[in-house]
């Protein structure tokens, strides 16, 4: 399934579903590769060492589930109110490498009307450390969830 605005919806349902619309705060929405959509929060806790992004609960979903991801959509409301998108930070662009550079990603784009556009890992990260490993190729999922 390819990123659409189906998927930034969902997400956004997941956000207004969890959080009052007067408080800040986040949700994903992840295309995998059977059309299923699944969603997710952060965890937030007072050890910031312990809390969570917001699309960790998607890609365990998946994962558990022995499906691919193949868009991700990453959306918060800001204390004024404001929806945006975000584009996925480094760990979890991690998380999402195991499907490969082409996995589809939502990021910020003031030019587009709906104020985001798509771009694939491979363009939201180009210089993908783990290509070392793998003779300048983009790893298999076999390296990132071998013993």
């Amino acid at each position: 399934m390819l990123l659409d605005q189906k998927l930034v919806d969902a997400a956004i349902a997941q956000l207004e579903q969890r959080w009052p619309a007067d408080e800040p705060g986040g949700a994903a929405a992840m295309y995998l590769d059977d059309g299923q959509i699944v969603t997710s929060v952060g965890l937030d806790n007072i050890n910031g060492g312990v809390t969570l992004c917001g699309e960790t609960g998607s890609i365990i979903q998946a994962y558990t589930l022995g499906r691919r991801v193949t868009a991700s959509a990453y959306v918060y409301r800001n204390a004024e109110g404001r929806l945006g998108v975000l584009a996925p930070c480094g760990i979890c662009q991690e998380r999402l490498a195991m499907w490969g550079p082409d996995v589809q990603v939502a990021v910020p784009d003031k030019i587009q009307p709906a104020g985001w556009a798509m771009r694939t890992l491979a363009e939201v990260h180009p210089y993908y450390w783990a290509k070392e490993f793998a003779d300048g190729e983009w790893p298999p999922t076999s390296l990132h969830t071998g013993p």
